[in-house]
């Protein structure tokens, strides 16, 4: 009703004055005034219609046209419809900005694609992982940039539960996982994330199962052999005999040493282990371990020491000396006959650095960086002859990690290899008073 009574009021009013014209002056008079009323409105509007199809001809940039009586209602109404436009708008291209931002910032590389398979908008991250441009590549066909069978089978089979895994086209060493996901009508979400640490850290595992089986087989299978020729044959003569018990009892330790040095890395990946700092002397824990490395060289090596420091760490004793105990050892197992292995303790630039060097045949580059991974070995032979697990450098890396540290490593084949503990600042500790004695764990404890 707020529409309609205004008109029939003005109406009403019409109608009285033409009754009342009518009365005082003839029927003429109040024709000629009901025509002349009918005229102004027709041409009030056209005038008005007029103004409002020049305002839609341009609605963005242009207000509605001000009006009195039922036209300035409906261009009232049309000014609220007109602001409510803009308010949402203006929300829409706000959210817009906001998921365009929040996708460029996104580390996965993302492709929108249309029904035909062409590149509507992609983010920096798909430049990374699949080559991409989105200035560049926009409305090109996906399947003419990236080219690779299995792709594009992946794409023909439009499943939205499947996942891809396979090579960057740009990096060969990066390994993606690639997903189409259903996006808005008609369209795809093509999503490339990097997995190549997940695949590495999944190689490393099975690698360590087959690693651990393999190396308990060996010892297990010549234990039981040497069992079972014992029982059969109980009237072995005493020489043979101790030469079984031996071989068997070498083996037995061979696996205690492997579970011992399992047990130890289990404990420092511990996140329940924390760590308990105490002062560690290591000019005279050098000295020991230079003792240590003397005899298990049994004199086949020359063994030096070089103290440069007199300098303390802050620290685990036993994680201390069962990591710098692991390098010694090493260094003894790997360097032939005759060969020199030198410790040294000093600082650096402020730093603990305790290096232990060799004169073995040394390590090639390709292999160095790979060296504390569980079980890897240079030379797996070699490895066995000397009763290595391949776990000693692993537990170096992960000591010198809950310490703050890191390990340094420069070989050159043929040459020798130098291992470097490498402590930081904040772990050095100027020597206390003389006549301070720290004990020393025995060697079985500091390797568990």
């Amino acid at each position: 009703m707020g529409f309609w009574w205004r008109p029939f009021s003005v109406l009403a009013s019409v109608l009285l004055v033409a009754l009342i014209l009518w009365a005082a002056s003839g029927w003429i008079a109040a024709l000629g005034f009901l025509a002349g009323i009918q005229a102004f409105v027709m041409l009030r509007r056209l005038w008005q219609e007029f103004r409002l199809a020049r305002w839609l001809e341009n609605p963005d940039e242009v207000d509605p046209p001000d009006a009195t009586g039922t036209w300035g209602d409906i261009f009232y109404r049309l000014q609220k419809l007109q602001r409510r436009q803009r308010a949402s708008r203006s929300e829409l291209s706000t959210a817009l900005e906001q998921f365009e931002h929040a996708a460029q910032a996104v580390p996965d590389g993302m492709v929108i694609l249309n029904g035909n398979e062409q590149i509507e908008w992609c983010n920096p991250a798909s430049r990374k992982y699949m080559g991409l441009d989105c200035e560049r590549d926009r409305g090109q066909f996906i399947r003419y940039l990236m080219r690779q069978a299995h792709f594009l089978e992946f794409l023909d089979a439009a499943d939205f539960s499947r996942r891809l895994v396979c090579k960057s086209p740009v990096n060969r060493e990066v390994v993606l996982s690639v997903q189409l996901v259903p996006f808005g009508v008609g369209k795809k979400l093509l999503i490339a994330r990097d997995i190549t640490d997940l695949e590495r850290v999944d190689a490393m595992r099975r690698d360590f199962i087959a690693n651990v089986s393999h190396e308990l087989r060996t010892p297990l299978t010549v234990v039981g052999g040497f069992v079972e020729t014992l029982a059969d044959a109980p009237d072995l003569p005493a020489a043979e005999s101790r030469r079984y018990f031996d071989l068997m009892l070498d083996h037995t330790r061979r696996m205690q040493r492997l579970l011992d040095d399992l047990l130890t890395l289990s404990r420092l990946e511990s996140a329940d282990h924390g760590l308990q700092d105490e002062s560690v002397n290591v000019p005279e824990l050098a000295q020991a371990l230079k003792a240590e490395g003397e005899s298990l060289s049994r004199g086949r090596h020359r063994v030096h020491l070089q103290l440069a420091s007199s300098a303390w760490l802050k620290g685990s004793l036993q994680e201390i000396r069962s990591a710098l105990g692991n390098l010694v050892s090493n260094a003894v197992r790997y360097t032939p006959d005759g060969g020199e292995i030198t410790l040294a303790w000093n600082e650096r630039d402020g730093e603990g650095v305790f290096s232990v060097t060799d004169t073995g045949e040394g390590i090639a580059a390709e292999h160095i960086p790979r060296l504390t991974e569980r079980f890897y070995r240079v030379d797996r032979s070699r490895s066995r002859e000397t009763g290595g697990t391949g776990l000693g450098l692993a537990i170096v890396k992960h000591v010198l990690t809950r310490h703050g540290g890191r390990l340094d490593i420069q070989s050159t084949p043929g040459r020798g290899s130098t291992f470097s503990a490498i402590f930081p600042t904040q772990r050095v500790q100027r020597a206390p008073d003389e006549g301070t004695v720290i004990p020393f764990p025995e060697r079985g404890q500091a390797a568990g």
